[in-house]
């Protein structure tokens, strides 16, 4: 599941971060950078689903 959301992260980066955490603020904010171009989109998707990562495999979250 973690390689599908890290593809999904840089493919469509607004559904990486909606099977990562969810419907939220930080969705909102994924869909605004996609619409500013895929780059950023992508960019803070793989941010979001590998600070999950860390935070769940720590133990923290």
């Amino acid at each position: 599941m973690k390689l599908l959301r890290f593809l999904l992260a840089l493919l469509l980066p607004p559904l990486g971060v909606f099977l990562t955490v969810g419907v939220g603020p930080t969705l909102v904010i994924n869909i605004l950078l996609t619409l500013l171009g895929w780059l950023p989109g992508s960019i803070h998707a793989l941010w979001v689903v590998a600070k999950r990562e860390e935070a769940f495999n720590s133990g923290t979250y």
